[in-house]
């Protein structure tokens, strides 16, 4: 499977860089994440780091199991990451407000999969349409889901921060976990933290999905999406992937 891939990603207008990405690509197979960490005094920034570590770390054992239950296996993989964050966070006071959201993604020539907790999402595109994202564990997600917002008004919902799940050391909140066919060749995917999604309205969004599309369009809608937050900007995290 030949892949194409970039990934960004920005403070935008804070202090604090809370987001972290990581992936690794080999003849095999392909994992992409992106989680966005919260918690004051660099919890959040620990979380979302110490997750990504601990999905990479056991990326060699769970690999190799995806062939039978690859649900059951990345439900597992999962857990393991947040083992090991918790024990990387080991007596760190900062440990019990620390939180993640996450957007996982596992390719293969037969299946992808995703993981998802919280409001980082993942889409997938086609040059025509926007297939499919992840559905948000929030508060306006829940909205949109009654009728009672729009697609659009979800990035200016004043409840737009309120989530319904998280990723702790304790792991109460269940990730969620979607298997669907195989990438097809010239199909996209996006990962992204919320601070890129909110302010990219979704056919800027299917921009990247098209043949010529690249780093610099992905490039151009970060910058775009911290311009749009008009000096309060969240931090911006973002991964493309295509299928050559």
């Amino acid at each position: 499977m030949e892949l194409a891939f970039y990934q960004l990603t920005s403070a935008g207008d804070r202090e604090i860089n809370q987001d972290f990405m990581a992936n690794v690509v080999n003849d095999d197979y392909a994992l992409f994440v992106v989680a966005d960490g919260l918690g004051g005094h660099h919890a959040g920034e620990k979380a979302s780091r110490f997750f990504c570590q601990g999905l990479l770390k056991s990326a060699d054992t769970y690999s190799k199991q995806m062939t039978q239950n690859p649900v059951g296996v990345l439900s597992a993989w999962i857990a393991s990451a947040i083992n090991e964050m918790a024990r990387l966070f080991a007596f760190d006071p900062s440990a019990n407000n620390a939180h993640t959201t996450c957007a996982v993604l596992y390719l293969d020539e037969q299946q992808a999969l995703t993981a998802h907790c919280g409001d980082s999402r993942v889409y997938r595109m086609n040059p025509q349409h926007i297939l499919w994202r992840t559905q948000d564990h929030s508060l306006p997600q829940q909205l949109l889901n009654e009728g009672k917002i729009t697609e659009q008004e979800m990035a200016l919902h004043p409840g737009q921060n309120q989530l319904t799940r998280s990723i702790t050391i304790s792991n109460t909140h269940e990730v969620e976990i979607g298997w669907y066919p195989a990438m097809q060749k010239g199909e996209t995917f996006i990962l992204c933290s919320d601070g890129f999604w909110e302010y990219v309205k979704p056919a800027e969004l299917l921009q990247l999905a098209e043949p010529a599309s690249g780093k610099d369009e992905l490039a151009k809608l970060a910058r775009l999406a911290v311009f749009r937050a008009h000096g309060k900007s969240d931090n911006v995290t973002a991964q493309w992937v295509r299928r050559r």
